[in-house]
């Protein structure tokens, strides 16, 4: 990939390269109502510490804001259309291409907590979504290898909720989009001029020494969207980087069915990975807290200190041999306002605009989102999914939209 941009002029610059920047390029590309020219700027194209990459592959609809359903339908809707055509990644061999719906069961160990299950099931019911409310012994029949004991009941979706490539999806947006005629170069935003007296962006600063001027500007930078902000005179976007742990491991006595991912009381989630192995992830021991976008070192021994006690107590007796095979840390880009997605135009810098702050859920949320920026560009407003509520306004105005159900 080039580190030169072609042109000193661009309609559209989006700052990240990774799945929501690349949604976003591909949908513009894509448009034929789109007459103008984007470059795409990623200081590492190889994503080798992004989001994306680290991505645990997931996809649901059980959230607690009906407008995250509506995006994850929508991400449903895309990975089914265009699964067949994703590269495939290495490490998510044993994948189906489009979606693996073994479903998403979240685990309750309260009356408390089973009430605001069932509060999210309506919500989710209301826009089409196939939740159910389980009891314990519900549990303990579905899922006989699981222990139940310490539970008052669960929620169950298995349509359209479980696991999917997302590194391929974003490979193959990126390399559509560019197929398409989005301009990707490996470089890095280094300033932002802002012509203060007409409240717009006038040119990007890159790395190595070029001034672009810009129409449009859209940071997608995940992890490092509060610094792209900062150059743009924004010193209040609530993002930051927090440490997720990731670990494969495979067991002598496999389960006979899938597990779906089953997020447990402790925090711990865990899922069928491979046809014989396993995916297990967790936040750190105590509290979670911001990191710097660079460090990806096992502050912890989580494994044996947090994994391993959860999994072999969860599912009896099978997991006892649990073997790691593969493991990794990964970022998310972590809203601490309300922990939804920052979608659209900064409240006063309108030819700037945000597709940040996913808080985990950015490879499911990106086609939806990347749409709704796009249309944004195209159109002057949202055309399909309306996404107003996720827009910046609401962190300058003090009205958060709370999303609970954050893994």
């Amino acid at each position: 990939m080039s580190t030169t941009p072609t042109r000193q002029h661009y309609d559209v610059v989006i700052i990240g390269g990774a799945t929501s920047g690349s949604s976003i390029a591909w949908h513009l590309a894509t448009n034929p109502e789109f007459k103008g020219n984007v470059l795409v700027v990623e200081r590492d194209p190889s994503l080798a510490y992004s989001a994306t990459k680290a991505s645990n592959n997931c996809m649901r609809q059980q959230f607690a804001t009906a407008i995250n359903v509506q995006i994850a339908q929508y991400a449903a809707e895309f990975v089914k259309r265009y699964g067949a055509e994703f590269s495939p990644d290495p490490r998510d061999v044993p994948f189906t291409p489009s979606i693996r719906s073994f479903g998403y069961l979240y685990l309750s160990d309260s009356s408390e907590f089973t009430d605001v299950l069932r509060k999210d099931r309506d919500v989710q019911a209301g826009l089409g979504a196939g939740t159910r409310i389980l009891s314990r012994a519900d549990v303990q029949r579905r899922y006989p290898f699981m222990y139940t004991d310490d539970l008052d009941g669960a929620s169950l979706n298995v349509v359209d909720e479980g696991a999917f490539n997302a590194w391929g999806m974003a490979q193959w947006l990126r390399r559509t989009a560019q197929a398409s005629g989005a301009e990707y170069i490996a470089n890095e935003v280094t300033g932002i001029e802002v012509d203060e007296a007409n409240d717009r962006v006038r040119s990007i600063q890159l790395r190595t020494g070029e001034q672009i001027t810009v129409d449009t500007v859209v940071n997608a930078a995940g992890t490092r969207a509060a610094p792209v902000s900062e150059m743009a005179g924004i010193a209040d976007l609530p993002v930051e980087a927090r440490r997720r742990y990731t670990y494969i491991f495979s067991v002598d006595d496999s389960l006979p069915q899938d597990l779906p991912l089953t997020i447990d009381p402790s925090g711990v989630h865990l899922r069928s990975y491979g046809a014989n192995d396993y995916l297990v992830g967790c936040p750190p021991i105590g509290p979670d807290t911001a990191v710097d976008v660079d460090d990806f070192s096992f502050a912890e021994d989580i494994w044996e200190e947090k994994i391993l006690p959860v999994i072999t107590r969860r599912v009896v007796r099978r997991f006892a041999s649990a073997r790691v095979t593969d493991s990794w840390v990964g970022h998310y880009e972590f809203n601490t306002f309300d922990q939804n997605a920052i979608v659209g135009p900064h409240c006063t810098l309108r030819n700037f605009l945000f597709c940040v702050g996913f808080s985990g859920h950015g490879s499911q949320q990106a086609p939806a989102c990347g749409r709704a920026v796009a249309e944004l560009i195209v159109y002057g407003r949202f055309r399909t999914l309306d996404l107003t509520v996720l827009s910046y306004d609401r962190i300058v105005e003090n009205r958060p939209l709370t999303e609970r159900a954050v893994i």
